[in-house]
C-alpha cells in the first residue's frame, strides 16, 4: 500500500496523529530529500514519542521521479510504503501524482492524508473574500515564458495564489506595480515559522518594505481581477510618461531581456 503523508511547512506540532500512526509503521518511506525526512524523523521522535519499524529512505525528487516510477513494479507495494515531500501537501509544487498515477494504473490501493499546505494557509490569511481561486505555483524564471504566465494569473477573474523565492521577489513585485499597480497583494513569509510575517498592500507599498525582509519561503496572494484577458505589453510601457531609462528597466524585469539591450534597443527605435 501506498500512503501520502503531509509533512509541517515550519511548526512541527502541526503532524497530525494519522501522519504519526503511518510512519510509525512505514517499512519503505521516500522522501524528496532523505537528509531533511531523517532530520524530520529525529524531532518526532523526541518530541512526539514516534516510533518506528526504522524504515528503508529512497530519494524520489522530481529529478528522478520518471526513470524511478519506470524501475517499479507492483509487488514493491505488497509493504508499507510512504512518500512525504521536504514540507506540505506531496503533490502540490512537489513530487506524488505521479505515484498516485501508477497506483490507479496497476490497481494498487493508496491513501492520501489530509495535512499542512501553504497555499491553503495563505489564502485563508489573505483575506480577500473572492474564495474561488488559481495556485500557480512557482512562475517560469525569466523571459517570454515568465511574461505569458504572469499575464495568466494576474487576468484570469479569480484570486491567484503563487511561490516565490527570496532572488525573484523584488523582481515579481516590480511586475505588479507596473501590470496592476492598484491590485492588492498579500505576501506570506515563513509560514507557521518563529519569523512568520504577513504584509498587504499594493506592490508599490510593498516593495520598500521588503528591504530588510527578503530573506526566506514567500506566499504571494492577488485580489482577483475584476475582468479576464486584459494584459500588459510593451507599448503599454512605452505610452506612459516616464523616461526610456526607466521603461527599458520596467521592461526588462517583465521580459528578462538585458536592462542596457533593452534601453539601447529602445533609443534606435
Amino acid at each position: 500500500m501506498l500512503s501520502l503523508v503531509p509533512t509541517p511547512i515550519g511548526n512541527i506540532s502541526d503532524i497530525s496523529l494519522r501522519s504519526l500512526d503511518i510512519l510509525s509503521t512505514a517499512n519503505t518511506i521516500l522522501c524528496e530529500d532523505t537528509r531533511v525526512t531523517k532530520k524530520l524523523i529525529h524531532l518526532l521522535k523526541e518530541r512526539h514519542n514516534l516510533t518506528t519499524t526504522e524504515p528503508h529512505f529512497l530519494s524520489l525528487h522530481s529529478h528522478n521521479e520518471a526513470e524511478f516510477i519506470s524501475k517499479l513494479t507492483p509487488d514493491f507495494f505488497d509493504q508499507n510504503v510512504v512518500y512525504v515531500s521536504d514540507a506540505g501537501m506531496p503533490g502540490i509544487s512537489d513530487p506524488g501524482q505521479m505515484l498516485v498515477r501508477y497506483c490507479l494504473d496497476k490497481g494498487i490501493v493508496y491513501d492520501i492524508l489530509p495535512g499542512a499546505n501553504a497555499a491553503l494557509t495563505a489564502f485563508v490569511a489573505s483575506g480577500f473574500v473572492e474564495t474561488k481561486m488559481l495556485f500557480f505555483g512557482f512562475l517560469p524564471h525569466k523571459g517570454n515564458d515568465r511574461s505569458t504566465a504572469l499575464q495568466e494569473a494576474l487576468f484570469n477573474g479569480y484570486t491567484t495564489i503563487l511561490y516565490e523565492s527570496p532572488k525573484r521577489l523584488d523582481k515579481l513585485l516590480c511586475e505588479l506595480s507596473v501590470a496592476v499597480p492598484e491590485r492588492r497583494i498579500f505576501l506570506a513569509k515563513e509560514l507557521t515559522k518563529r519569523y512568520q510575517r504577513f504584509y498587504r498592500g499594493v506592490a508599490l507599498e510593498l516593495i520598500p518594505q521588503m528591504e530588510n525582509e527578503i530573506r526566506g519561503e514567500w506566499v504571494v496572494v492577488i485580489e482577483a481581477s475584476e475582468t479576464k484577458g486584459s494584459s500588459l505589453s510593451e507599448q503599454d510601457i512605452l505610452a506612459l510618461d516616464i523616461p526610456k531609462k526607466a521603461a527599458s528597466k520596467l521592461i526588462a524585469k517583465i521580459t528578462g531581456e538585458n536592462p542596457k539591450e533593452c534601453y539601447t534597443r529602445l533609443m534606435k527605435s
